[in-house]
């Protein structure tokens, strides 16, 4: 089970769009995913078509992760039973009560909730955690229980400049807490193809990041509002737009997983 945090330290970037847009790709791949909405917003919950019942949420799961049972708590997304697909995508619901572990004072003990609620369960080849845009508690609970982070940014001036003091977090948190932690790259996300200032800010993210900088780089999309709006994968809904917005998520996951078996073999030598 490969576990990946999705990851931004300055909001309004997309990180839940492409949190679900890798979600629905792994779905149309046939990769058994759970997503785990940490974001006290509930956003990816929202967008994966989930309806609350009478489950834990993940912040009532984090509360008691021993106790969590988290595969009898986890909601199916709409785009299975909708007929998008059979295979498995399911989520662990997010909810405003994940706020109270979003602080900056968390002891190790806390950051361990995460890794002891999802070792309830080996149904899943993927697990993707959409974290808070932000460095507090829920993102590094989240980092944790990873393997690998994926950084959200557009091509600005002040999320590159984010995304730089990620990074140092990151590499600051392995020492620390989780030796095993890797960056699995970064996603240009929101590209403008005719924009000068998105062309420049590439380039400066190739040169400052170099191959962490990962390919295809994600265009901003008019319609993307509508498909989160109406709870439904990028893979079937209609329009050339969303067709080949699909076939960019592919790629990029194929190259997430590709570079995760390259250090699981590199850990395993």
């Amino acid at each position: 089970m490969q576990v990946v945090s999705i990851s931004s330290l300055k909001g309004g970037v997309g990180k839940t769009s492409v949190t679900t847009g890798l979600a629905s790709a792994a779905l149309a791949a046939g990769i058994p995913t759970l997503v785990v909405d940490l974001d006290p917003h509930a956003d990816a919950t929202t967008a994966l078509g989930v309806q609350p019942g009478s489950q834990l949420d993940i912040g009532r799961m984090l509360k008691s992760p021993r106790k969590a049972r988290i595969q009898e708590n986890v909601a199916g997304s709409s785009w299975v039973s909708n007929g998008s697909s059979d295979g498995t995508l399911d989520v662990a619901v997010g909810s405003a009560f994940t706020g109270i572990y979003d602080r900056p004072d968390l002891g190790r003990r806390d950051l361990r909730r995460l890794s002891a609620v999802l070792a309830g369960t080996t149904a899943y080849e993927l697990v993707l955690v959409d974290c808070p845009p932000s460095l507090n508690g829920l993102t590094r609970m989240a980092w944790s229980a990873s393997d690998r982070v994926v950084l959200v940014a557009e091509p600005g001036l002040f999320s590159v400049a984010g995304t730089e003091r990620t990074m140092r977090a990151i590499q600051l948190f392995r020492q620390e807490f989780a030796p095993n932690l890797a960056p699995a790259g970064i996603v240009a996300n929101r590209v403008r193809t005719g924009s000068a200032e998105h062309t420049f800010r590439l380039a400066e993210m190739e040169s400052m990041f170099g191959e962490l900088l990962l390919t295809p780089h994600i265009p901003e999309q008019a319609n993307w509002q509508q498909i989160q709006g109406a709870a439904h994968s990028v893979h079937h809904w209609p329009g050339d737009s969303a067709k080949n917005s699909a076939k960019l998520f592919d790629a990029l996951l194929q190259n997430l997983l590709e570079g995760q078996a390259a250090l699981r073999d590199r850990r395993q030598r």
